[in-house]
């Protein structure tokens, strides 16, 4: 269950265990399903990691999270609020959007769609937020602030993690959550989609197709 490619970050052996259990001794319906709990970083091993995008916590909707941060199965209709809205702002920023909710082929490009906290109890947004999953955002914010990337952190929680992106040459872009209660108090209008990729490209490195599922 453990993504190979992250194993050793010092968060598995010092906080996992605990955690773990604390999660398995919660009652309620836990999502995501527990095999897809560490889905991004398996899809993101640290190497081919360009861009991070950091939110909050999992949907908690059943039926919604499936490991990837604001990404939904294809089937998923309608789109969660916060998906919604990110696409609302890519539509004015590229002029196009995805065809459903499923961002696998973002992860595929190296974007890694990571959470501040990666479980959630049906019904009841950040529940878990205190539980310690914190250890692991900061393990893989320090992993990665190796090389420059791409560091996209969405609302306040994210931003919380800032100082624990060290190094030079970075991109750092910081705005509200997409969420429908703070959307509109920063994250529309800030064109990130563009944003990464002219930074990409100024760097000599592809952008990343954000629209078109290959």
């Amino acid at each position: 269950m453990i993504p190979a490619a992250w194993a050793d970050l010092p968060f598995f052996t010092r906080h996992w265990p605990a955690l773990s259990a604390r999660i398995a001794a919660d009652t309620r319906v836990i999502l995501p399903p527990e095999p897809q709990r560490f889905a991004a970083l398996e899809a993101c091993p640290p190497d081919q990691v360009k861009v991070v995008i950091l939110g909050q916590d999992p949907y908690p909707t059943p039926g919604h999270a499936h490991g990837l941060a604001f990404s939904v199965e294809p089937d998923v209709r309608p789109l969660p609020r916060s998906l919604s809205n990110i696409y609302k702002e890519m539509q004015a920023d590229l002029g196009a959007i995805p065809p459903d909710g499923d961002l696998r082929f973002w992860a595929r490009q190296g974007v890694l769609l990571l959470n501040t906290c990666l479980t959630v109890p049906a019904g009841e947004a950040n529940a878990h937020a205190k539980f310690g999953w914190k250890h692991l955002t900061t393990d893989v914010l320090q992993r990665l602030s190796d090389a420059p990337r791409a560091f996209l952190l969405w609302g306040k929680p994210a931003q919380s993690f800032d100082p624990h992106i060290t190094g030079p040459d970075h991109l750092i872009l910081k705005t509200a959550h997409p969420s429908p209660l703070s959307a509109s108090r920063g994250f529309f209008g800030s064109r990130p989609f563009s944003k990464v990729n002219d930074w990409l490209k100024a760097r000599g490195e592809a952008p990343i197709n954000w629209t078109e599922p290959t």
